[in-house]
Order: structure tokens, then sequence, then C-alpha cells
């Protein structure tokens, strides 16, 4: 284990415990290891997008009753 890991307590329903339990069997990864990777694959998503409001941030908003008009005007619904 290593030596900057933290112990923490988690609670799950008892079908997704026991498929937790049978994928780490299964991949030879400990129900730590899968949690920690699922952790780890959710913040890098949040973090993108992040990054792609940072970047689209000076975009104009549109209010989406304007944008179904626009689409309704167009013939596009």
């Amino acid at each position: 284990m290593k030596t900057n890991t933290k112990r923490t307590t988690i609670y799950l329903d008892s079908d997704l415990h026991q498929a937790l339990r049978i994928k780490a069997a299964e991949t030879e990864h400990s129900m730590s290891e899968l949690v920690g990777e699922a952790i780890k694959l959710s913040l890098a998503e949040d973090s993108s997008d992040l990054a792609a409001f940072e970047q689209r941030k000076a975009e104009p908003s549109l209010a989406f009753g304007d944008v179904l008009k626009q689409l309704k005007k167009n013939g596009k619904i």
C-alpha cells in the first residue's frame, strides 16, 4: 500500500458491492484500486468540463427559447 494513502469508509448498495467485489476478483485488482480509479476518472471528467467552460466563457449566452425560435424559423423543427 502507498505511504500517502488515507483510509475512508464508503457505503454501497449491496448489489453494487457484490459487482465491485466480483470485478476486483476477475481483474486481480483490489476493490480500493477500482474505487480509486473510478474517482480519478470522475475528477478528470470534471476537470475537462471546467476547462471547456473556461475556454467558452467569452461566447454569448443563448436563451433556449430563442434557439428554438431560430430552428423553427429555419425549418429545422
